[in-house]
């Protein structure tokens, strides 16, 4: 009977030691690895990415999405095409109308006291010049001292170029003087600095112009043209926004080409520029957000919407701002198709235009779709760069630490190690497109990511380009964003939409002042009418 019994226990022992291996949670592997569609959703992102193919079809060959452009349409028919082939029901939103416009060949000579090819680029929706372009000298604004000083200036400036922009006393950024140079030089610099651009805008406040109308006054002087420089303080970066001119063109110059021009002006040289920017108007265009839907079999009324902003500036190509934040949910939707194709609620992607003219088409989804609004489980959102995310709060829903925790806890250890949480946070107001949700009482989250210089370097910037991702960490995100839709559509329970209390006053985390707190956001109207020139 010993025998025996002896005999049935080490055959137990051998049969649970032999299973203990299976059960053990890797840094690979999710905290359920015997959960499939987590564990294929990680092989299918770390053997069989398509994010290098989706990344050169949006980036290299179809480019930059400003609002507005041929470019923005290309892009949304695209998405449109992947997401069928993939078997995922997708269509358009037409939510509103926009200023057709397309950008053409800009190419920007000095051509005296000598021949030299300038780095720039016309601004969006400026005005085009003839084929032949334009030949003008180079002026600026010089010292003043009313604005009868300005107006009798103005009278100077017909057939020439404006210098518009202030000019920089280095092209260096800061964490460079603060590495090389002495502390009495790099102080010594920003104090420079700090008096140049005190000094810059007392003079632009004697015009007795703003800055919306001071260019008017430029183009009904006889200006032909604005030369201006948006510098990001980082090497060969310049912000790229748009023209605010009406009939004379407007270029952006980058910084070591456009501090040349100002030193010549300031010296007494006079430049001869010629400047061929031949953009096209398109008149009145349709503007869209691109859906995709993955239907749920049991609570197919009910949504889990993945989120990034499709449109671009057109500086670069809209790599970072926010082409990779789109392949990856596009990514994490190609994915979660092939191994998760019946979800309990239904899985949708927003694509949406115009985010950088003011979240109009989120805020327009919102306003269309309010049934979709009212039943969505959560919104994750993704905009700020190439990083792996690092950051994500509650946004000031009061139980999001119960159920955000909970799917992240299936989220594997090597994704979430990174990640700072806080709850229940506050309401984000209006940086990216969860906040549309958020003001509409939707539990949306930001997949914040890690910086990798975003502001200086690529955000909006004439660098915002394909060779500055990152795809190790692309891959880290797209695991974190198809595991978080797959937890939250198979959540038993309806995310809670309970909202904190917020304090009457906060702490300013740049100044560390208390200032009164905003309460919170709004839901706020889109623009569904961009067609004026201003």
């Amino acid at each position: 009977m010993k025998k025996l019994l002896y005999i049935t226990f080490l055959f137990f022992f051998i049969t649970i030691s032999a299973q203990r291996p299976s059960q053990r949670p890797s840094q690979s592997a999710a905290a359920n690895p015997a959960d499939s569609v987590i564990e294929n959703i990680i092989d299918e992102v770390n053997n069989r990415s398509q994010l290098e193919n989706l990344a050169h079809e949006l980036f290299d060959v179809i480019g930059p999405r400003l609002v507005g452009t041929p470019q923005m349409k290309n892009a949304h028919d695209w998405a449109v095409n992947k997401y069928t082939n993939w078997g995922i029901n997708s269509y358009l939103h037409q939510w509103g109308v926009w200023r057709g416009w397309e950008r053409g060949i800009t190419h920007i000579d000095m051509l005296e006291p000598r021949l030299r090819t300038l780095n720039g680029r016309q601004l969006a929706w400026s005005p085009s010049t003839s084929k032949k372009g334009i030949t003008a000298d180079v002026t600026k604004v010089p010292e003043i001292n009313s604005k009868e000083d300005f107006d009798e200036w103005l009278k100077t400036i017909k057939g020439k170029f404006i210098l518009v922009s202030q000019n920089q006393i280095t092209g260096r950024p800061d964490y460079q003087w603060e590495e090389y140079a002495t502390p009495e030089s790099f102080e010594k610099m920003k104090e420079d600095r700090d008096k140049i651009t005190e000094k810059w805008f007392a003079n632009f406040r004697k015009t007795g112009y703003g800055y919306r109308d001071i260019n008017k006054a430029f183009e009904d002087a006889g200006a032909v043209g604005l030369i201006s420089s948006y510098w990001s303080r980082a090497f060969g970066a310049n912000k790229v926004f748009s023209a605010r001119t009406e009939k004379i063109p407007n270029v952006d110059v980058n910084l070591e080409d456009y501090t040349m021009l100002y030193r010549m002006v300031e010296n007494g040289t006079t430049p001869k520029v010629k400047i061929v920017a031949t953009s096209k108007e398109h008149g009145e265009v349709p503007t869209w957000n691109t859906l995709a839907e993955i239907k749920g079999v049991e609570k197919p009324d009910e949504y889990v919407i993945l989120s990034a902003h499709f449109d671009s500036w057109d500086g670069g190509t809209g790599t970072t701002d926010n082409g990779t934040g789109t392949i990856v949910m596009m990514e994490a939707m190609r994915i979660l198709k092939k191994f998760y194709p019946n979800p309990k609620r239904t899985i949708m992607v927003g694509h949406w235009g115009s985010e950088e003219q003011g979240l109009n088409g989120s805020r327009a989804f919102v306003e269309d779709y309010p049934t979709i609004v009212e039943n969505t489980q959560a919104v994750f959102n993704q905009d700020n760069g190439t990083g792996r995310v690092v950051n994500i709060s509650g946004q000031g829903f009061l139980n999001s630490y119960d159920y955000l925790s909970d799917w992240l806890s299936a989220v594997p250890r090597n994704v979430t190690k990174h990640i700072e949480t806080e709850f229940p946070g506050t309401p984000g107001g209006g940086g990216s497109d969860y906040a549309s949700f958020v003001a509409a009482g939707v539990p949306a989250f930001s997949l914040s990511s890690l910086d990798w210089s975003y502001f200086n370097y690529t955000w909006h910037t004439n660098l915002d380009t394909y060779d500055k991702i990152i795809f190790d960490d692309l891959k880290n995100n797209v695991i974190l964003t198809a595991i978080l839709a797959y937890k939250a559509s198979e959540d038993e329970d309806k995310a809670s939409r309970e909202r904190r209390v917020l304090p009457k006053s906060t702490v300013n985390p740049r100044t560390g002042r208390p200032m009164r707190s905003r309460g919170w956001p709004s839901v706020r109207k889109p623009n569904r009418d961009g067609t004026s020139s201003k």
